[in-house]
């Protein structure tokens, strides 16, 4: 009973250090794409045009919940304007997953926001699809839908 004990204890420690990993950086290329996602999260809060292009590649397409496409001049001109105006932007369960020179970052968003003078609290499934563009992580592609 003792051994069974044991070996479930050491069971749910692996799983807890193996979840815990999930959540946090573990590469250098892994931090700084997690800082390139960051940076967006705090431009797209701010309004900070040099912070969003300098995140995003000049082929981005920005996929939205509702099926809108934009490309990067039409992403940063809604943000800067405040058509899209976020709030608050919180990210939880992301997940950042490299090979090679793409990276796909996983993460759930959920917002506040004040669209046209409407709030709206928003919860959206998000993936990013990054390129390392010389030396830089650049966003080539994101798509928002809607989670339960």
């Amino acid at each position: 009973m003792k051994k069974l004990i044991l070996a479930l204890f050491l069971i749910t420690s692996c799983m807890l250090v193996k979840a815990q990993e999930a959540t946090n950086p573990t590469t250098k290329e892994e931090t700084e794409v997690a800082a390139v996602v960051e940076k967006l999260r705090a431009a797209m809060i701010s309004g900070n045009k040099s912070d969003l292009e300098s995140v995003t590649s000049a082929d981005l397409t920005y996929g939205h919940s509702g099926g809108k496409i934009q490309n990067k001049a039409a992403f940063i001109d809604d943000i800067t304007s405040k058509r899209s105006d976020f709030k608050t932007i919180e990210l939880t369960k992301q997940s950042i997953t490299i090979q090679n020179n793409i990276a796909i970052v996983r993460h759930v968003l959920v917002a506040d926001t004040n669209d046209g003078g409407k709030p709206a609290h928003i919860s959206l499934g998000i993936v990013l699809v990054l390129k390392k563009e010389k030396k830089d992580w650049k966003i080539i592609a994101r798509r928002a839908f809607h989670v339960d």
